[in-house]
């Protein structure tokens, strides 16, 4: 299974590499842009896209880029969940 995390594309770092920098959560790093880039890649800035071990896998907009990151918190907060129960459990053992 691949997940791809929404990210911001906020600058292009090399256009001859497709390189750019992306936003993800706060945290920027460089991503290649080669999946999604068309034409011009300084049109990518400020387009949000989902990112996978480095790369830019698809264009996404900012409305489906919210709901996936909300979607990821919650999964965050149920695998603590699930870490306390089986901690939890163990203690009882």
């Amino acid at each position: 299974m691949c997940l791809g995390i929404p990210g911001r594309i906020v600058e292009i770092t090399d256009a001859g590499r497709m390189a750019a920098m992306a936003d993800v959560s706060g945290v920027k790093r460089e991503v290649n842009i080669a999946c999604v880039a068309e034409g011009d890649p300084a049109a990518l800035v400020g387009r949000w896209a989902l990112i996978h071990v480095g790369f830019a896998m698809a264009l996404i907009d900012e409305a489906e880029a919210a709901a996936t990151l909300e979607a990821l918190r919650h999964l965050g907060e149920a695998q603590e969940t699930l870490e306390q129960i089986a901690e939890g459990a163990r203690a009882l053992s």
